[in-house]
């Protein structure tokens, strides 16, 4: 895991607010590149040439979306960019327009999902998810957000409400964002799980690694999607701060 975990996090994980526990952010803070890019971009492009198919997903309904997405994602990133980017870890990154999901998945650390408004409910309609945390993109693909979150025992009916309010209200530049801690035996950020083959959450006291997602919701101008996005971080237990 050399070059994979990080030594720090920019906020305390271990003093999570209440549930859904949000705050906002300047989209100019959105997008974070950390001293494990290089490592973890090299794990992306392993994910994305290797399981296409199990960490990449996009309904052609949600095409415009991704490009404009995509779009973002070059003005905030990559402000000179043409028809191929320079990464900071050194990689140039062709720009695919046709394939604007797998080309996000190449550019940011973040894991990027797609969700728009059909009926009462937004539903998941486009992802590039590489570091799931126990669970299966298959899985939720085209799910509105309280089947998405089912296997989850804190997501009952009235969080549902409230982050159902958050989705229908969070305006364009101004994201929102939260985070959680879980703590787990391996490393590894490719961490796939099906619902029905629930995951044995270790002990805290004896789990080696803390991983924590920053999870960001923001709104897209011209299309309305909103886009969930998830920085992971994974440290080693003697790097945890212990308030």
């Amino acid at each position: 895991m050399t070059g994979l975990l990080q030594r720090s996090l920019p906020y305390d994980p271990l003093t999570p607010r209440p549930l859904p526990g949000i705050a906002p952010l300047r989209i100019e803070d959105w997008l974070i590149r950390d001293e494990v890019f290089a490592g973890q971009m090299a794990r992306r492009e392993e994910l994305l040439a290797d399981r296409r198919a199990k960490v990449l997903a996009l309904d052609e309904s949600a095409r415009p979306a991704a490009e404009e997405l995509l779009d973002l994602v070059l003005r905030l990133a990559y402000p000179q960019a043409g028809s191929h980017v320079m990464r900071p870890d050194g990689v140039s990154v062709f720009i695919d327009r046709s394939d604007p999901m797998g080309t996000l998945g190449r550019l940011v650390q973040e894991d990027l999902c797609l969700l728009q408004k059909q009926c009462e409910e937004h539903v998941l309609t486009g992802a590039v998810l590489c570091f799931p945390a126990s669970w299966l993109l298959a899985e939720k693909y085209q799910r509105p957000l309280i089947a998405i979150h089912e296997p989850v025992a804190s997501y009952d009916g009235g969080i549902a409400k409230r982050v159902q309010r958050l989705f229908d209200g969070v305006q364009p530049e101004r994201p929102l964002w939260r985070f959680n801690a879980l703590w787990y035996a391996d490393p590894e950020l490719h961490q796939p799980r099906s619902a029905a083959a629930r995951r044995e959450t270790p002990e805290a006291t004896v789990a080696d690694y803390l991983r924590s997602e920053r999870q960001c919701i923001l709104r897209l101008p011209t299309t309305g999607a909103v886009v969930f996005s998830i920085h992971t971080y994974v440290l080693a237990r003697p790097d945890v701060v212990q308030t």
